[in-house]
């Protein structure tokens, strides 16, 4: 490996439809430290960019430049490949597909980003293969640092189709995958309406539901009216639940997944629960 240029980080750029959130949690407090007592000891990696002049885009060390911006430091050691763009955003989502709590929607968009660059390559390179034969290969391909297969990588990038509001239940994890992927389908009307109706009703589509409204939509009879008479019909085995909103639960537990924050809180209360037995049979025994 070459030794490492040192950049003035204004001469840096984030990598244009980078599908990765940089937060600023415990773990990047944790960098920034690091980051001012040692520096940045694993060089970023970025590329010339087109017709500019000592200007780069990153390709892998978008957390560690925030932090650096954050630890006020104005250079920062880089390797600088020789790159086109669709390279780079293969590098880009291989490099991070490894890290722990993606979101539905970071990979989304991150299979999204590497099938469109692995799509254009493959026309550059392999112009006698059938289109959907090179697609599907494209897409197997995609998922492999993953160990996702092709279907499902198809199927996450549908989440990209998602209203915004929408994508934010997935990543809340109230709405499941199988179902958003369904409601892709629908218009952006449509799916506002059923926006509209999730937050009156204070509930979310079944399985069932959402294919439902999707074959509705394809027919062109998914109105407003039909979206609440489907998510108004009881779903199989309903009980009463108590739910809480992701972003109320997120700043207790920023590292978190979905299921963690789950298997925690049921601890939390299984410990309570053990700890007034136990007060109770103290008292029980006086």
């Amino acid at each position: 490996m070459n030794t490492p240029t040192i950049i003035q980080i204004t001469n840096l750029h984030p990598f244009e439809g980078h599908p990765f959130r940089v937060k600023d949690n415990d773990e990047m407090e944790a960098l920034v430290d690091s980051i001012r007592e040692f520096g940045i000891l694993t060089p970023l990696i970025v590329r010339p960019l087109e017709n500019a002049q000592n200007e780069y885009e990153v390709v892998s060390g978008h957390r560690r430049l925030h932090a650096a911006k954050r630890a006020g430091i104005h250079e920062v050691p880089v390797q600088i490949y020789v790159i086109d763009r669709d390279t780079a955003a293969v590098m880009l989502v291989d490099s991070n597909l490894h890290r722990e709590h993606l979101l539905p929607s970071e990979k989304a968009f991150a299979y999204k980003l590497k099938l469109d660059a692995l799509k254009r390559q493959g026309k550059r390179s392999d112009l006698t293969s059938s289109q959907v034969a090179t697609k599907w290969n494209a897409a197997a391909r995609v998922g492999e640092a993953a160990n996702d297969s092709a279907d499902k990588v198809h199927r996450y990038i549908r989440l990209t189709h998602l209203i915004p509001e929408l994508l934010q239940l997935v990543d809340e994890g109230r709405i499941a995958l199988t179902p958003a992927v369904a409601l892709s389908y629908l218009r952006d009307q449509e799916q506002y309406d059923l926006l509209e109706t999730i937050e009156s009703e204070d509930c979310t589509p079944s399985l069932s539901q959402a294919q439902r409204m999707k074959q509705f939509s394809e027919g062109g009879h998914l109105s407003m009216d039909a979206i609440f008479r489907i998510m108004s019909e009881p779903k199989p085995n309903q009980r009463e639940k108590i739910v809480f909103r992701y972003d109320d639960l997120r700043r207790f537990f920023p590292n978190h997944s979905t299921k963690e924050i789950h298997d925690t809180i049921l601890r939390l209360i299984e410990s309570e629960f053990q700890r007034q037995q136990r007060a109770r049979r103290d008292r029980d025994a006086r």
